[in-house]
């Protein structure tokens, strides 16, 4: 049994993230085109056929309930895609990632917000115990990003994924758990300029 149910709407202030459908696919293949939000990936997604495998892919893990892809909505616009991977219900654990979007909107706050509710999720309604986010050793703006939202850097994961290149990537390793979350939420309402009446 799949531990996350879909549809799925997670709603914010400025963004909606729904669960990944067909109709999104040819929205999502134009934004992908930008070749500078792949710089840090293993893989180069600008790729038209590429990009076209990777979300019948994402449709089937998440039948098989490893992944739980979302579509970023901003003023009921596409502008983006994340997900849930490695889902383990047994561990209470799972992974965020493959998190893009169109480069216009890169420091934008969406970014923040988006994490937000995905954190928000899986602590408060999926009873999740740990979340692991990683990203490129070399990534400096999104390692900066994972700890300024309250990521905890565990070490880098050497030679964690091999890019189309053929050349091996080394992963920066960061982790939220359970215990951490009523602080990490604060810091995020705070960053959002949500505030909170005890």
């Amino acid at each position: 049994m799949n531990l996350i149910k879909t549809p799925l709407v997670l709603k914010g202030q400025l963004i909606e993230l729904v669960s990944l459908d067909k109709a999104h696919f040819d929205a999502l293949e134009k934004l992908a085109s930008e070749e500078k939000i792949w710089q840090f990936y293993p893989f180069d997604l600008a790729n038209p056929e590429n990009f076209k495998a990777t979300l019948p892919a994402a449709l089937e893990e998440r039948e098989r309930g490893s992944q739980f892809p979302f579509t970023i909505f901003y003023k009921e616009q596409i502008i983006g895609s994340t997900r849930y991977m490695d889902i383990q219900p047994k561990h209470k654990k799972l992974e965020i990632g493959f998190t893009w979007m169109q480069s216009d909107y890169w420091g934008s706050g969406i970014n923040t917000e988006c994490k937000f509710l995905l954190l928000q999720y899986c602590f408060e309604y999926l009873d999740i115990q740990r979340v692991h986010i990683k990203t490129d050793e070399t990534n400096i703006r999104s390692r900066k990003a994972i700890e300024k939202i309250g990521g905890q850097f565990e070490g880098i994961i050497r030679n964690d994924m091999v890019r189309d290149n053929g050349t091996k990537r080394n992963s920066a390793s960061y982790s939220i758990i359970d215990q951490d979350w009523q602080h990490v939420k604060a810091h995020l309402l705070q960053m959002l300029g949500v505030t909170v009446l005890d």
